[in-house]
């Protein structure tokens, strides 16, 4: 019972992680119907501008740990939001009366380019993340070990996904963001600038990935410029599992995912947990690409 408490624990973190990844896929999707596979490249960079924030900025300097770390994050999430913006301006918009096809391959170039660009800046090695920008607490409850990182990752995710679902829900760009998801034309004619709306979902993504990519850094203190392919991929497959292009499906999609690798990595193998996204992934476009919670997928993609 303790192995499973265990494990559901650590899959709840890491799949708080893989929602809020998600969360950009599915609103892309949702507003543009476009998968944007350079959206795993925004979440690598987050984790990057971080960690050089944390050590080149922060170390030595006056600042408590707490503020240098909220600096970091918020800092990263700005910056990548802002690049998320420029991408969204240059690589997409040219090409929104385009086919499907021509987005998606130059999704893929961009991505390719962002990889290539953090391999130049900051090397090709593994990065590790300084141990002392979190304390290193844990706490016993029965036989179950808690870590602050864990707590962090939960609290913080949670937040954020708590609030961008009021966002959308609650106010009235909110409301703009549902109207154009459902009809361009007919959002244009109520009223609403879908070029903004385009570019607000650019920004908020964005954003929500780079701070999963500095948690994660924090969480596993390594990174690598491979990183945002391999996890952008699982948290795909979160959004899909819980439907893309629906917001509450992407975040119920990456806590299940977590938890189903985790308790396979804990009962049968860690080195198979990639596998068991994979083929989760490989059964859900077999048997029920509208995922969890979500609409038809399987034409679009």
């Amino acid at each position: 019972m303790a192995l499973f408490v265990e494990q559901l624990v650590n899959g709840l973190t890491v799949g708080a992680v893989y929602a809020l990844v998600a969360l950009g896929y599915t609103m892309v999707y949702g507003v543009m119907r476009l998968i944007n596979f350079a959206h795993g490249d925004f979440f690598m960079l987050g984790s990057y501008l971080g960690f050089t924030l944390l050590v080149g900025t922060f170390v030595g300097s006056s600042l408590p740990l707490w503020a240098g770390l909220v600096l970091a994050v918020v800092v990263s999430a700005l910056g990548i939001a802002i690049l998320g913006m420029l991408v969204e301006r240059a690589a997409y918009r040219p090409l929104r009366r385009s086919n499907r096809l021509t987005a998606v391959v130059s999704a893929m170039g961009v991505s390719i380019f962002l990889q290539n660009s953090a391999m130049l800046i900051w090397g090709p090695r593994y990065r590790a993340y300084p141990p002392w920008a979190v304390p290193d607490a844990r706490w016993q409850i029965g036989a179950v070990h808690l870590g602050f990182m864990q707590v962090l990752v939960l609290v913080v995710s949670v937040l954020l996904m708590a609030g961008l679902y009021l966002f959308v829900q609650r106010t009235t760009v909110g409301a703009a963001i549902r109207a154009t998801a459902i009809d361009h034309d007919a959002a244009r004619l109520m009223g609403i600038d879908v070029d903004q709306i385009i570019r607000l979902i650019f920004v908020i993504g964005p954003g929500l990935g780079a701070v999963a990519g500095v948690l994660l850094g924090l969480y596993y203190r390594q990174i690598h410029f491979t990183v945002g392919w391999s996890y952008g991929l699982k948290a795909f497959t979160a959004a899909i599992l819980g439907g893309i292009g629906n917001i509450p499906g992407a975040m119920v999609g990456g806590l299940l995912l977590g938890i189903l690798e985790m308790l396979g990595a804990g009962y049968v193998s860690a080195a198979w947990k990639d596998v068991f996204v994979f083929l989760i992934l490989i059964l859900l476009l077999m048997f029920r690409p509208t995922g969890l919670l979500g609409e038809r997928v399987a034409e679009k993609v």
